[in-house]
């Protein structure tokens, strides 16, 4: 009797064992480019995804190596969450094809670039390297604009569905409590700026173009001399003697940029340099997406003049 009710109890605890190793493999596996996206699929997905991000804030998302740890990664993913529109194209593709993963292929379901769901800005008429780095798709950096945000996440919901279609009707409903909340969210984001809109600031990089399309802020020049080349003496000393007259309200840089040429210029022309965290993680309080822009528009209102 001892016996037949020890085979019974290793008979279920083997079949539990079993039910959960099979729960963990049935979770999607999503590689996400950069960490906005991977906190978009904490919010659509939740328990449902394993998510790994391959890049953190203090990176510059232009120029990431591509690892034998990430081409690992990229081979056992069931989908590739980028930014695209060229913002990866020096490390993805090797990755792409290095990892031999039939399924996360451009123009395959487990291929998903959030740029291409949405209207782009500064898409070039002229493709001209003497000019920079120039995307030819347009500026890729378009999780800044909530409105986009959306957009793209409604997308993301919709492709993992069809992925993973047994959990569709999770996505949806993480979808739609996500939007419920994030419409909230950026109607009260707009309010708090309305004192922003016509404010001037000078860039790094044109990492900002959608948050200040959103906002109603001008961008009034860059740092770089040309995008993708490092600010230079030079060009500092021409912005210096530019903007004598007429200082911007900001000088905003990424924690993935150096302080030094924002502070320099912030000393001549007695306008402050900010760091904003452009991306979750960025600053230590942005930790997800709201709190991305919580803490960005805390950073812009508290330090305007």
């Amino acid at each position: 009797m001892v016996t037949v009710i020890q085979r019974i109890i290793v008979t279920v605890i083997a079949g539990l064992l079993a039910f959960t190793s099979f729960s963990a493999q049935a979770k999607i596996r999503v590689f996400a480019c950069e960490p906005e996206w991977g906190s978009l699929i904490e919010e659509l997905a939740g328990d449902q995804a394993k998510v790994f991000v391959a890049t953190t804030a203090q990176q510059d998302p232009h120029h990431i190596e591509a690892r034998p740890s990430l081409i690992a990664k990229m081979r056992r993913a069931d989908i590739a969450v980028c930014s695209g529109a060229e913002l990866e194209t020096g490390w993805l593709p090797l990755l792409l094809r290095s990892s031999g993963n039939k399924k996360v292929q451009i123009n395959q379901p487990g291929y998903f670039e959030a740029a291409s769901f949405v209207n782009r800005l500064e898409i070039p008429t002229v493709i001209d390297r003497s000019l920079g780095d120039i995307h030819a798709s347009g500026n890729p950096h378009v999780h800044l604009d909530p409105h986009r945000l959306l957009i793209i996440a409604a997308a993301l919901s919709k492709r993992l569905g069809e992925i993973d279609s047994g959990a569709a009707n999770h996505y949806q409903q993480r979808y739609d409590d996500f939007s419920k909340r994030w419409q909230a969210a950026t109607e009260q984001w707009q309010q708090r700026a309305a004192s922003l809109r016509g404010a001037e600031a000078i860039v790094h990089h044109r990492d900002w173009s959608y948050l200040f399309s959103w906002l109603g802020i001008k961008e009034v020049a860059q740092l770089e001399p040309k995008p993708g080349v490092p600010p230079s003496a030079a060009h500092l000393a021409k912005l210096k003697q530019q903007l004598a007259n007429s200082p911007p309200q900001f000088i905003i840089y990424g924690p993935h940029q150096s302080a030094k040429a924002a502070n320099w210029l912030a000393k001549q022309t007695g306008s402050p340099a900010l760091q904003l965290p452009y991306t979750v993680g960025g600053d230590k309080q942005a930790n997800d997406l709201f709190s991305l822009f919580d803490v960005t528009l805390n950073k812009l209102l508290t330090t305007i003049p």
